[in-house]
C-alpha cells in the first residue's frame, strides 16, 4: 500500500470510517449502561460560560411558589365541614356554628360561630350581624354586603354546621336527674315527656301529675299524667332551652 510522502502510516477511509462507528457504538454503550445504574452523565460545562440551571429546578418552581406564598396553594383552602338540616324557619342564635361558601371565591369561604353580640367576622366585611336570622336571610345579607363593595353578582350559601349548646335540667323524682343537651334536630325544644324519658324516666314513688317548670322568672305546673293519657299530641307541653323540670314526690 503506497502512501503520500509525508502523510505518515494513515489508515484508508474505509478503515477509519469502521473505526468511528465502532467508538460511537461503545460511548452509546457506555452512557446507556450509566443510565441504568442511575448514574445519567451530566454535560460538563466550560469555564466563563454561564450558569443553566438544572431541568429539575424548572419543574419544583411551581411547588417552590406555593410554599413561599402557602395561601396561593387549593390545598389551603378553608376545609368546611358537613352541614346539618335545620328545620323550616329556624332562626340564627348565639354560639350557632355557620359556614358560609361565595361560590367562585374559594379565599372567602369560612366556618363560623356566631358570637355572644350576634355577629360573625367574614373575610372583606368584618363583623356582621346574623342573629336572629334564617338561613336564607343570612344569605341574603351577605350578598347585599358583598355585592355593594366588592363583588359583582356574589352567589352565597349559608350553612348550619352545628347548634349551640342548649340544655334543660331535670330534677326530682327521676332516675338520672342532671342537665341534658337538647336532641340535635330539636334546639329549640322538645316535648315535656321525652324531656322525662331522657332523664331516666320515673321514679317509683314520682307524681307525674306534679311537675313544675321553671323558665327564666316564671314557674308553671304541669299535669303530665293527664298529657300521656291523651298520647303526648295533644295538650302537650314544650321544653325550652334553660328550662329547670322538677319532678314532685308520691304523698301515699
Amino acid at each position: 500500500m503506497r502512501t503520500r510522502p509525508g502523510s505518515g502510516s494513515r489508515l484508508p477511509f474505509s478503515l477509519r470510517r469502521g473505526r468511528f462507528c465502532l467508538l460511537s457504538i461503545l460511548a452509546i454503550a457506555a452512557y446507556a449502561c450509566s443510565a441504568a445504574h442511575g448514574q445519567p452523565s451530566e454535560p460538563t460545562q466550560s469555564p466563563g460560560s454561564p450558569t443553566t440551571a438544572p431541568i429539575s429546578s424548572f419543574l419544583n418552581l411551581d411547588s417552590t411558589r406555593r410554599a413561599a406564598n402557602p395561601q396561593s396553594s387549593p390545598a389551603t383552602a378553608t376545609a368546611i365541614p358537613l352541614g346539618i338540616t335545620a328545620p323550616t324557619g329556624y332562626k340564627l342564635n348565639v354560639d350557632d356554628q355557620i359556614a358560609v361558601e361565595v361560590f367562585g371565591e374559594d379565599d372567602l369561604r369560612t366556618a363560623v360561630r356566631i358570637n355572644a353580640e350576634g355577629a360573625v367576622s367574614l373575610p372583606l366585611l368584618g363583623s356582621v350581624n346574623l342573629s336572629g336570622l334564617t338561613l336564607n336571610q343570612a344569605a341574603a345579607r351577605l350578598t347585599e354586603l358583598y355585592g355593594r363593595d366588592y363583588l359583582v353578582n356574589p352567589k352565597i350559601n349559608v350553612m348550619l354546621i352545628s347548634y349551640a349548646k342548649r340544655r334543660f335540667t331535670v330534677l326530682g323524682q327521676v332516675n338520672r336527674p342532671g342537665s341534658y343537651e337538647m336532641p340535635e334536630g330539636s334546639p329549640s325544644g322538645i316535648d315535656l315527656l321525652e324531656a322525662i324519658a331522657i332523664a331516666g324516666g320515673y321514679t317509683r314513688i314520682a307524681a307525674p301529675e306534679r311537675i313544675s317548670i321553671k323558665r327564666r322568672d316564671q314557674v308553671m305546673r304541669v299535669d303530665a299524667k293527664k298529657i300521656a293519657r291523651r298520647g303526648g299530641s295533644e295538650g302537650g307541653f314544650r321544653v325550652e332551652p334553660g328550662d329547670t323540670i322538677t319532678v314532685g314526690e308520691s304523698i301515699f
